[in-house]
């Protein structure tokens, strides 16, 4: 006998349970849920099995080949994708904008005079009143992770 026979023949038996026995507002709400989400979730792990399967020893035609079919038999959501997206690009926004904080921030420590107690310790003197502090150097960290981060967030990325 056939699958979908089978599948077939349960669903009558279960209907036919059903009108022999009506079961309460509860009892219905909750079969009815465990059929739904039985339903939903057989059909989404289809349409994502057959992506799982792509052969990674193939070669990249045979795999173009491979993707090509089975994105024209099997539907995905493209809100799903959209929402991937959208995440994606705040993602990237924010770490741009914190990266510009980070490098704003980091030349104000150097160029903004700070208080004699507030600077920590000179480490080379340009002039007996002026040198390269402690401070300087950790602005100058500040400034570089700021570069970093915007580095990273402009450069895309291989996920291989």
């Amino acid at each position: 006998m056939d699958e979908a026979a089978l599948i077939e023949t349960k669903v009558e038996e279960l209907v036919a349970l059903l009108h022999k026995n009506p079961p309460g507002q509860e009892l219905a709400l909750a079969i009815k849920q465990k059929i739904n989400a039985a339903l939903d979730e057989t059909a989404f792990s289809d349409k994502i099995e057959a992506f799982e399967k792509l052969d990674t020893n193939q070669s990249r035609l045979d795999m173009l080949d491979d993707l090509e079919l089975l994105l024209s038999q099997h539907q995905l959501d493209s809100r799903a994708s959209q929402k991937y997206l959208y995440g994606e690009r705040i993602k990237k926004s924010m770490q741009i904008i914190i990266a510009l904080t980070m490098m704003v921030l980091g030349i104000g420590m150097i160029v903004i005079p700070t208080p004699g107690y507030f600077e920590i310790y000179t480490l080379y003197y340009f002039n007996p009143n002026d040198g390269i502090t402690v401070m300087d150097v950790i602005s100058l960290l500040i400034i570089f992770c700021g570069v970093y981060l915007l580095i990273n967030a402009l450069i895309k990325k291989n996920k291989s």
